[in-house]
């Protein structure tokens, strides 16, 4: 019984942070694991959604900004993309200096299936949460990220 007391009081003073990294590992683990079968990495996920969300077609520049990632990052998962088939690079027909990319077929076809994993994923993990406690948990979120002026996702 001591032992059992020890790891009670052990584990309710671990701080929010500990508690919210704990689970958004394990989310994010899942989440790879899901993506694995597709040939799809969270990152290259997370380019796929924000262009499949927008026009289809952008710069690697503004990819660079809605993801927050580094250009040179944006340049490398472009690259595993367009050898993947998912995307395609051209000279922007504005600058000749600049490229432009876009989804291919079979990009804007997976994505629905990838985003069905992400809802699946989400559901394995907060399911046990009724409608309320994820309207909570998801506003106290969205919360703590506006005040700290979180608005872009970092990955990799």
């Amino acid at each position: 019984m001591a032992a059992n007391k020890k790891a009670t009081i052990v584990a309710s003073h671990l701080t929010i942070g500990y508690w919210m990294r704990l689970v958004s590992n394990h989310v994010s683990y899942a989440f790879a694991r899901r993506l694995e079968a597709s040939g799809v990495t969270v990152a290259e996920w997370v380019i796929l959604r924000e262009m499949y969300d927008g026009d289809n077609a952008t710069s690697p520049s503004v990819v660079a900004e809605l993801t927050g990632l580094s250009r040179g990052a944006v340049s490398k998962l472009m690259s595993r993309l367009l050898q993947k088939g998912l995307v395609t690079r051209k000279e922007s027909t504005r600058d000749r200096r600049y490229q432009d990319i876009e989804l291919t077929q079979a990009a804007i076809s997976i994505v629905p299936k990838l985003a069905k994993l992400a809802d699946e994923n989400d559901e394995q993990f907060f399911g046990v949460l009724s409608k309320f406690e994820r309207k909570i948990l998801t506003e106290i979120l969205m919360k703590t990220a506006a005040l700290h002026k979180h608005t872009q996702m970092p990955i990799e």
